[in-house]
């Protein structure tokens, strides 16, 4: 998205706007492009409206370069970045309205969540993870836990908070459970039917025992319940952060095998490793037998280097 990007160690090429298989414009004014987007899934929702249908509306922004058309513009207290995501409350303001308009509104499911973390290295064009550690490129809470806000009002309940784990694999088996379509069997697929949690059932739970982290081909902590485990590993971390639309630096820092309660300390502050050695060892064993599913190009428990192994189906 940056042509001009200011680090000289990252060229881009010129940046084409596609419709289908083909480039319709190059370089194109980015400013437009959330107005583009939300325009087009308006007119989509119009055209479908007596049929079902699967709408996925994914912004480029906030991604940098930070870009709002001139309505926006200058609008909010939080600068250009502010600006953005006030431009993008209005976008998904203008679906939920055509919904509406359609006689939809009642009977459609719409999910908002987000990818990532903020990418703390463009400071105040970042956003903030809050009370999370770090941000994007980590596989701490504030690189990979987003908000995430679903609303169906005949099917569920308005104004509740599910805390049970679950990850945007879990999207597309419980979506196809509701369609009452099957899944690929040609694959495995690592996400599960989370409609209970989402309807907020009596008693439901994470369908989930466990959720790997993974950067890359390594495996660099492991959740089960509120038991977060890492494995020794390095992470970047801005310093310093950046100064409007120009990346920061990168420094390199490390996390030793620590283990955090996150329901206790959502920020990943307090090692409790050497208080639960019951809870580490569980999650190790866990951590293994992911490792033989999928591999793992960094260390196993006793520090030796694990080869990286591709999981096999028939």
């Amino acid at each position: 998205m940056w042509p001009k990007h200011p680090a000289p160690t990252q060229p881009y090429p010129p940046l084409p706007l596609i419709e289908g298989d083909r480039t319709i414009e190059t370089d194109q004014d980015q400013r437009q492009l959330t107005t583009w987007y939300t325009q087009r899934a308006v007119k989509f929702i119009e055209k479908n409206k007596t049929q079902p249908f699967f709408l996925y509306v994914p912004h480029n922004m906030p991604h940098v370069p930070l870009f709002v058309s001139s309505i926006h513009q200058g609008k909010s207290k939080r600068g250009l970045y502010g600006d953005v995501i006030q431009e993008l409350d209005w976008s998904v303001g203008e679906i939920l309205k055509s919904l509406k308009k359609n006689g939809l509104d009642e009977r459609t499911l719409v999910i908002f969540a987000s990818d990532n973390g903020p990418w703390l290295l463009y400071g105040d064009h970042a956003g903030s993870a809050g009370p999370f550690r770090e941000g994007k490129a980590t596989t701490f809470e504030g690189g990979l836990r987003v908000p995430c806000i679903m609303r169906w009002p005949t099917q569920i309940p308005s104004n509740q908070v599910v805390r049970e784990l679950a990850a945007t694999i879990d999207i597309l088996p419980t979506l196809a459970t509701l369609a009452g379509a099957k899944l690929p069997a040609d694959r495995i697929i690592d996400g599960r039917d989370i409609w209970p949690l989402i309807k907020m059932q009596p008693g439901a739970k994470t369908p989930h025992e466990a959720y790997f982290y993974f950067w890359g081909q390594h495996l660099q902590a492991v959740r089960s319940g509120p038991w977060k485990l890492h494995f020794p590993h390095t992470y970047t971390k801005p310093d310093p952060v950046g100064d409007a639309a120009k990346p920061g630096k990168y420094a390199t820092k490390e996390i030793g095998l620590e283990l955090f309660n996150l329901e206790q300390d959502i920020g990943e502050t307090t090692n409790v490793a050497a208080q639960h050695p019951e809870v580490v060892k569980r999650l190790q064993s866990l951590a293994e037998a992911a490792r033989e599913d999928l591999g793992d190009s960094g260390l196993n428990r006793e520090g030796k280097n694990v080869r990286p192994v591709g999981r096999v189906t028939e």
